[in-house]
């Protein structure tokens, strides 16, 4: 199975092209390789090629105004397909999608968003839109 590791140009320009009038949530689902699979035949585990992401990302993040607004780590897939288990779970906020925009085309990004390539087998990337609930299922 392939893994999803960057979004299509028609995926990012689809996410660019909606209502950009506020707040965005990005739940962000990682599974992580065992071995990183750098392009320069580094060694590193995934974990750790993430890590150095996360490390060398976090100035941009924060400089765009992104913060992690809630993480967790994924025990079981209740229900879904039994190959799709996750080592990270988090939901990242932006003030605005031109936010995550800005930090992705980023140069400063963009030289070291292969860390997370190396990392990541598979991910699934959910723009949200934050609003208020109800307090019970589907409001």
């Amino acid at each position: 199975m392939s893994g999803h590791i960057d979004p299509t140009r028609e995926q990012f320009g689809a996410m660019m092209k909606l209502a950009d009038d506020g707040l965005v949530h990005m739940l962000n689902l990682i599974r992580l390789r065992d071995a990183a699979a750098y392009d320069d035949g580094r060694k590193a585990t995934g974990a750790e090629a993430y890590q150095a992401y996360g490390r060398e990302s976090g100035p941009i993040f924060t400089r765009v105004g992104g913060r992690i607004v809630h993480s967790w780590d994924p025990k079981l897939t209740l229900i879904g397909p039994d190959d799709e288990q996750w080592d990270i779970a988090f939901i990242a906020e932006y003030p605005n999608a031109a936010a995550f925009g800005e930090m992705v085309k980023d140069p400063a990004y963009q030289a070291i968003v292969f860390h997370r390539q190396a990392a990541v087998a598979d991910s699934r990337l959910i723009r949200m839109q934050p609003r208020e609930s109800a307090g019970v299922f589907g409001g």
